[in-house]
């Protein structure tokens, strides 16, 4: 009588005939004997593992925690089943070694900014664990990166120290600004200032240079036009001006004065004199 054993696709069957391995099935429809032979199935495909959280020593001595997840598949299913009694906890031990000879190798600042590094670092010394465990690795996932308490309590003081440092320099510089700006403002507003009284000055001398000059020119006009009238006026005018002075001069006292060009007109000077007098 014999057995039928169906393996699915991408899946194999390991027979073992009276516990010894014999031979593997492929996906497809297979037949064995019972009681003599017994078939386990093994899955080829690929399967995701989350590792306990790791704890690793940085270069510059901090703790810290890492999460990590990865996904594998078997390789070689005879090797897997019989060689290691465990190949996924083997597996998973010797991810975690290599992953904290990685982490203590780098300082706390390049693990905590270099988590790409870190999945391609372990990738590369991993390597393909198909000779030893039967498997091989596809992906590493590196997940949350947790320091230690007092690692956590120090870098969080280091955060508000920087940040109390940023916010009293931005304050200095705002301030500077401040002040700088209240300053330009003062010395634009002297600038405009002295230009305006500048300006004003320069309005009012010219106005005044303006004023004296009309004046001056109104003065030489009237000089001018009194030399024309008298270039043009009669001797006689002349003679009856004098004799009109001489007349307001006799109103005051006895002493006249004329012109010594002149005696001759006035030879009665006398008579003249008694009819100022009598009419005095």
């Amino acid at each position: 009588m014999l057995g039928i054993k169906i393996i699915q696709q991408n899946n194999v069957g390991l027979v073992t005939f009276l516990g010894k391995y014999s031979r593997q099935f492929e996906s497809g429809l297979h037949f064995y004997i019972p009681f003599f032979e017994h078939v386990k199935t093994v899955s080829l495909q690929s399967q995701p593992l989350a590792l306990p959280v790791q704890t690793g020593i940085t270069k510059d001595n901090a703790s810290i925690s890492i999460q990590v997840t990865l996904n594998y598949r078997i390789t070689n299913a005879e090797r897997y089943t019989f060689g290691n009694s465990n190949s996924i906890q083997s597996m998973a031990y010797q991810v975690s070694g290599t992953l904290r000879d990685i982490i203590g190798s780098m300082d706390l600042d390049e693990v905590l900014n270099s988590t790409e590094k870190i999945n391609t670092s372990l990738m590369q010394n991993i390597g393909d664990l198909t000779n030893t465990y039967g498997v091989m690795i596809e992906r590493v996932q590196i997940g949350d990166l947790t320091p230690s308490q007092g690692v956590s309590e120090a870098m969080e003081n280091q955060i508000t120290a920087s940040k109390n440092k940023q916010a009293t320099i931005s304050q200095a510089q705002g301030e500077a600004e401040q002040i700088r700006l209240s300053t330009d403002a003062k010395n634009a507003a002297k600038i405009a200032t002295a230009k305006a009284d500048k300006q004003q000055t320069e309005i009012e001398a010219d106005a005044q240079a303006y004023a004296t000059k009309i004046k001056a020119d109104a003065e030489q006009y009237r000089i001018d036009q009194l030399q024309q009238a008298l270039a043009k006026a009669d001797p006689k005018y002349f003679n009856a001006q004098s004799i009109e002075a001489i007349s307001e001069a006799g109103k005051q006292g006895n002493l006249i004065i004329v012109p010594n060009d002149d005696n001759d007109s006035f030879g009665q000077l006398a008579a003249f004199g008694k009819m100022l007098k009598d009419n005095k």
